[in-house]
């Protein structure tokens, strides 16, 4: 069985600031125009990314608490 974990609302308002989304935007965007990251600015994109997904996770099951 599943174990529930309770999730403070105020955790799941919370949005990466504005100057770490451009960051990371700043190398995906440089990724993506063909250069290749540093191992540094990778690993970096790497868990900004998945900050961005976990906090995403958070809103999406929110939603589903408070709009069954």
């Amino acid at each position: 069985m599943p174990e529930v974990i309770e999730i403070p609302i105020e955790l799941t308002q919370f949005q990466l600031p504005q100057a770490v989304q451009a960051r990371l935007q700043s190398l995906l965007d440089y990724q993506d125009a063909g250069n290749v990251l540093s191992s540094a600015e990778r690993q970096e994109a790497e868990g900004l990314v998945e900050l961005s997904e976990f906090l995403s996770l958070l809103h999406l099951r929110a939603q589903r608490v408070t709009n069954p």
